[in-house]
């Protein structure tokens, strides 16, 4: 029954919703906020020496053929 009820309730909920006419009567304004200043917290930190080496590092190559390039390479080496 309660399912049934929700079936029913929620289109109609939705069309009664979508057809409402909303017109502003009235321009709003913000209202007035007295804000205080606060103090920042103070931290003593004491950080760390980092040190950096530059150092050189060989990277191995890759040369790979596919099959077609091999078999254009063959058929070029016959001409």
């Amino acid at each position: 029954m309660k399912l049934t009820t929700s079936l029913f309730l929620a289109p109609a909920l939705a069309f009664g919703l979508a057809g409402c006419d909303v017109q502003q009567t009235e321009e709003g304004e913000l209202p007035e906020v007295d804000v205080k200043g606060g103090n920042m917290p103070k931290y003593d930190v004491e950080a760390g020496d980092i040190d950096i080496e530059k150092k050189t590092v060989t990277v191995p190559t890759l040369d790979y053929d596919s099959p077609a390039q091999d078999a254009a390479e063959e058929k070029a080496g016959k001409e």
